[in-house]
């Protein structure tokens, strides 16, 4: 037994080395693609060719590696690839630990410098003056509704969306000493605290909850007050040491936040991607049918539309619109082409891969 153990592991370390002579040979021909894009305006950052790289690995592997677990190490091998062609600074909506970090790193890897700003504002501000190459924000959550300043920051900037990232949203109680009973008093961003409304009445109605400014101050705070738990995500566990008391205490299990990656320039196509739009129309009767209509009669799908009041002008509208498809199509610029003439204001927020 103790012989054939043996050899099994040196199988395994002989894969290894040879795993990592793979990974070698592959960082010079990303070295070779890096010197081949300084002459020209190429991009480095390519999120249809990343997409593309997980969907053809996940779809031509045999198993019995887990097929999920693929896109987790490409995700990490092609984020320390692009640190060898350029240093990738992505600014995201802080502190360390919220869940944008969370979709920033599940979108650029630990390669990446990310960078934690204090506002959304501060996201935008980052990469327009060119301190950071890439921002992460929130835009919309599945029972919250949409984050209301990213939109209103879309008005303002000429940044573009160059990815999206979906997140599943899971709460987790945690306290330093992981027991149930020393909980005193529950910590957490309102909409954490509201997400978890019916456990917290359910088995904890008799303690107070506080509420603080994100999810990672609130572990923060819990790792500095033993009677006090906090409700956050398993990555602040981890980084201020808690321990988890319960684990997915949300109310809602199919809970989701979309985040949007925002750059200077729009990518391009990959095949099946999404196309985000900004624009206010003319008020006069059946203008809500003409703007749709361009889209209904050449069979593009709406995947979602939102409006906020015109803060310069009382009583009037900016609408969002998601459509399926990409700028550079000819049916989508024929589409939108047609729905600029009657807007008074329109703007292309970009073209990008559609998220899983």
């Amino acid at each position: 037994m103790a012989q054939d153990l043996t050899h099994l592991r040196d199988r395994i370390d002989s894969l290894d080395n040879q795993i990592l002579e793979l990974l070698n040979q592959r960082a010079e021909v990303v070295i070779e693609v890096g010197k081949a894009k300084s002459g020209s305006q190429k991009q480095f950052y390519v999120p249809s060719r990343e997409k593309a790289i997980y969907d053809r690995l996940e779809q031509q592997n045999p198993g019995p590696f887990p097929t999920h677990a693929i896109r987790r190490v490409y995700r990490e091998i092609i984020s320390a690839s692009l640190s060898l062609e350029q240093p990738m600074k992505v600014a995201f909506l802080g502190p360390q630990a919220t869940f944008t970090h969370v979709a920033a790193m599940r979108q650029f890897g630990f390669s990446a410098q990310l960078v934690p700003q204090k506002s959304i504002t501060g996201v935008f501000e980052e990469v327009e003056r060119g301190r950071a190459d890439y921002g992460v924000v929130p835009v919309e959550n599945s029972n919250e509704g949409v984050v209301s300043h990213t939109l209103d920051m879309f008005m303002e900037s000429e940044l573009k969306v160059s990815a999206e990232v979906l997140l599943e949203i899971s709460h987790d109680l945690l306290s330093l000493s992981g027991e149930f009973d020393r909980v005193k008093k529950v910590i957490s961003h309102p909409q954490a605290l509201g997400q978890c409304r019916h456990w917290l009445e359910t088995n904890l109605p008799d303690v107070p909850l506080v509420d603080v400014a994100s999810t990672a101050l609130a572990a923060q705070l819990a790792a500095e007050d033993e009677s006090a738990a906090a409700i956050a995500s398993e990555a602040a566990a981890a980084l201020y040491g808690l321990r988890v008391v319960k684990p997915k205490i949300e109310d809602n299990p199919h809970n989701y936040t979309r985040f949007l990656v925002i750059g200077k320039k729009t990518p391009d196509p990959g095949g099946k991607d999404k196309t985000s739009i900004m624009f206010s129309v003319r008020d006069e009767p059946g203008i809500l049918h003409r703007m749709l209509e361009p889209f209904s009669s050449r069979d593009i799908n709406l995947s979602k539309i939102e409006s906020r009041p015109l803060k310069k002008k009382a009583w009037e509208y900016i609408f969002f619109l998601d459509i399926e498809g990409h700028i550079a199509e000819k049916v989508v610029q024929e589409a939108l082409e047609d729905l600029r003439q009657c807007c008074h204001l329109f703007k292309v927020l970009g073209s990008y891969p559609r998220a899983r």
